[in-house]
């Protein structure tokens, strides 16, 4: 899978574990960002995660921040784009079961790295259930034409 990856400099060292974990599973990643623990801001990470996948550079998406909060507030404005903030095993799967979700946002301050690597398995592991859940999709996507 195609997968793009970023992060501010509270999810680095986050994005830099995940990412060696995706690598070895056969996955291609690109990284985005940051490149350093410095200070800088999570929407220049979010926003260009966001535009790859949207573009289909990538197949999917996974971004950390500190929270993952404003990471998945940012990412969500990119047309196509649903990106859901996960914290549990549970959130993970109903994001792509019923949510279709193609975008993965996590809090690297709220969640340990061995936490991150299951979650992100889990999701990109999960299909979308399609059926019923399509219909909800299309009108997001129908609001997101009409803005």
């Amino acid at each position: 899978m195609r997968i793009a990856i970023g992060s501010d400099h509270a999810g680095f060292r986050g994005k830099e574990a995940l990412k060696a974990s995706l690598v070895a599973a056969g996955n291609q990643v690109e990284d985005v960002g940051t490149h350093s623990e410095e200070s800088c801001d999570y929407t220049d990470f979010a926003i260009g995660v966001a535009e790859r996948v949207a573009s289909g550079k990538a197949e999917r998406g996974i971004i950390l921040c500190g929270t993952g909060i404003g990471s998945a507030i940012a990412a969500n404005k990119v047309a196509g784009i649903r990106a859901a903030l996960v914290h549990d095993g549970f959130t993970a799967e109903m994001s792509r079961r019923h949510n279709n979700a193609n975008v993965l946002v996590m809090g690297a301050r709220v969640l340990a790295e061995d936490r991150i690597r299951d979650l992100a398995k889990a999701w990109l592991e999960t299909p979308f259930d399609g059926g019923r859940h399509e219909r909800r999709i299309g009108k997001i996507a129908e609001y997101e034409k009409s803005c």
